[in-house]
């Protein structure tokens, strides 16, 4: 493999926006595969606790469209992961040994294990115990949760690496400590954070969905009951999707400092940081609280990052000039390290100079890859908005499950209230723009490192033709578009035909 060969920015351009886009499809459908998985479950508790039919009608309901979703869902996800293959087998060469472990446990065990009990799930009514099928259909949820939690190790693991070392003699990444990799605080706080937003657009589903029914006058006392619970639903996992979203900031801040101060349109940066609200109006400090917890703590701006600079604290903070020039130090050690691998003639001296070398310039690997500094700086003004987006919209859906959860206090008081109900509808639409919006700060706020600070995307993208990307680009697009129409106008045809008995 050869890591410093020169890739056209066409094939990565391509290549990143053949992988945004399957990623961006995928999403529509994980979020509601784990609400909804949720709410089913609580459903059918209800069912199995108090005996009455119409939960287990409502259900079976909530489970048959569960299951529309679930199975597009598969069909993206599947195609995501051989992309790692096809588009970025440099990438997955150099991580293979790290990246694939998670991915193949996400396989092996939560895949099977979704796999096996939803069939329980769907085709055991009235087949086994209430019991046994309750238990089949928390389990499908749990497997679908511990699918997310081992594909977002694997991620994490790319904006945190730990628990590796880079072998010049391989040029692979290997694994020297499994927990690390798959317990890291950071990756604790990513499954948190994502999957209760799952949890939410389940919820804001179930709202919009059921307003829909009050609206029309239909199956009333199904609405009002699937909403008295996604209400609650909703409530706790966005307290939840607020706490580790705090966590993350400062996490961010710590390992990402860039994406931080892209997400803030941050350029000089500082003790008592402003947080942004749109640009003009500013919060003093508030920045700094949110990424150190300390009104008085120090946060560096885009500037501050490519120049360098010293903290507060004394410590020095290298220049992208700097960086780059000790990444190619690192690159450089590393290729003589490899030569060496089959060179009778190397002496030890010379080795053991080649590996302090490469040893002492290892942080700054990936620095060797860049050519311009302003690589090293993602889309300000994406990850500006994208990041408002999610915190406002997330803000609204809290303000939509209080409302409803107020209402719905009295039989009768919700389905008179249609403005809220319209409210409901439209608010599905806006918690898939948050959550999309959400994925775009995480992902292209990271930008330029397919790993961090270790392996740009320019060094991870396969070899490969443009045209060839372009080509499957658009007819990836048209499946996925297919794909989304026959999920929607089945789902849509499962919504209007059910009638509550």
């Amino acid at each position: 493999m050869y890591l410093l060969e020169s890739i056209g920015t066409a094939l990565i351009d391509w290549s990143r926006a053949q992988f945004a886009l399957t990623a961006c499809y995928h999403w529509l459908f994980v979020p509601l595969t784990l609400g909804l998985a949720l709410i089913m479950a609580l459903m059918e508790t209800q069912y199995v606790r108090t005996g009455e039919a119409f939960w287990k009608d409502t259900a079976r309901f909530w489970q048959k469209l569960f299951g529309i979703n679930f199975a597009v869902g598969v069909a993206t996800g599947l195609i995501l992961e051989f992309e790692f293959g096809t588009n970025w087998s440099n990438y997955s060469w150099f991580v293979g040994d790290i990246f694939g472990a998670p991915l193949a446990i996400e396989g092996i065990v939560a895949f099977f294990m979704e796999s096996t009990f939803i069939g329980v799930m769907f085709f055991g009514w009235d087949k086994v115990g209430r019991g046994f099928h309750l238990a089949s259909t928390w389990l499908t949820g749990i497997g679908a949760t511990l699918s997310a939690w081992w594909i977002l190790v694997a991620n994490s693991w790319m904006q945190h690496p730990v628990g590796m070392e880079l072998n010049p003699l391989t040029v692979r990444s290997e694994m020297t400590d499994f927990f690390a990799v798959a317990f890291a605080p950071e990756a604790a706080m990513k499954f948190l954070h994502t999957v209760s937003s799952g949890w939410l657009t389940g919820a804001v589903f179930v709202v919009a969905v059921s307003s829909w029914f009050l609206l029309r006058g239909r199956n009333g006392r199904t609405a009002l009951a699937s909403m008295r619970i996604a209400a609650v639903t909703g409530l706790v996992s966005g307290l939840i999707v607020m706490g580790t979203g705090d966590q993350s900031g400062v996490n961010i801040a710590k390992g990402q400092p860039m994406k931080l101060a892209a997400a803030e349109g941050l350029r000089q940066g500082g003790p008592q940081a402003p947080f942004s609200i749109v640009p003009g109006i500013e919060v003093p400090g508030m920045l700094s609280m949110l990424a150190t917890h300390d009104f008085n703590g120090y946060v560096p701006g885009i500037d501050n990052l490519l120049d360098g600079y010293t903290a507060p604290d004394g410590t020095e903070h290298l220049s992208a000039e700097e960086k780059m020039q000790r990444g190619k130090l690192a690159v450089q050690a590393f290729s003589k390290l490899r030569a060496m691998q089959g060179d009778s003639l190397a002496t030890p001296e010379e080795q053991a100079v080649a590996n302090k070398e490469y040893k002492e310039n290892l942080p700054y690997f990936g620095y060797g890859f860049i050519s311009d500094k302003e690589q090293l700086v993602p889309p300000v003004w994406l990850v500006y908005w994208s990041f408002r987006i999610m915190v406002g919209t997330g803000m609204a859906l809290m303000l939509l499950f209080v409302l409803v959860a107020w209402f719905s206090r009295k039989k009768g008081n919700l389905a008179e209230r249609r403005w809220l109900l319209h409210a409901g509808m439209w608010c599905l639409p806006l918690a898939y723009l948050g959550g999309q919006a959400g994925w775009i700060v995480a992902e292209v706020g990271r930008q330029p490192w397919a790993i961090q600070d270790l392996l740009p995307v320019n060094a991870a993208v396969s070899s490969l033709s443009p045209q060839a990307v372009q080509t499957t680009f658009f007819i990836f697009l048209a499946l996925f578009t297919a794909l989304l129409f026959v999920e929607l106008r089945i789902m849509f045809k499962a919504i209007r035909e059910h009638k509550a008995e």
